[in-house]
């Protein structure tokens, strides 16, 4: 059976279910999850898509990100992605919220209302490779130059939400 992503309005109410290819062919506003994780030096962890992913393959981004099932905590869906793609438990907590709307394929249309986690985690991941082509640390500054000299090397909501991102991460002192 295909998975399933919650349907919501701009509020993030649910209105119901669909099929994720579904979803994404029509363009239909749904929940998400990102996560950010940071180490002790403030650098983020980002991961490249692995090339087999059904939109935005090979492209840098985020952490994890993903969608909750239905009747699924959004936190409980992030650190289950957190863990089915990097192989990483560890503590993560809300941050902010935000819609962004992307076309990620010729005929696939991301519309999601993400809800962002963060993190600490000071180890090293254990990529699935069906998941994650590759993954590194990168500081800050580093990352900001990249995005914007570079910024489709990166998915579409990665850099849609870096900035907010970066520049809550140093108020929080991650």
């Amino acid at each position: 059976m295909e998975e399933q992503v919650i349907l919501v309005d701009v509020n993030d109410r649910e209105l119901g279910v669909a099929g994720k290819l579904r979803a994404h062919r029509e363009g239909a506003l749904h929940r998400a999850v990102s996560v950010f994780l940071f180490d002790e030096e403030g650098r983020f962890l980002l991961q490249q898509r692995a090339p087999s992913k059904y939109h935005s393959g090979g492209l840098w981004s985020n952490t994890c990100c993903g969608h909750p099932r239905p009747q699924e905590e959004e936190s409980a869906a992030a650190s289950r992605r957190l863990y089915e793609e990097l192989g990483v438990r560890c503590a993560i907590g809300p941050a902010f919220r935000f819609v962004y709307r992307a076309l990620v394929a010729p005929d696939l249309l991301e519309y999601e209302y993400d809800h962002v986690f963060f993190g600490r985690y000071g180890g090293e991941p254990t990529p699935n490779p069906d998941e994650v082509a590759d993954w590194r640390w990168v500081d800050s500054a580093h990352l900001r130059a990249e995005v914007r000299d570079r910024p489709a090397r990166y998915s579409p909501w990665f850099v849609t939400c870096f900035e907010q991102v970066a520049s809550l991460a140093r108020e929080l002192a991650f």
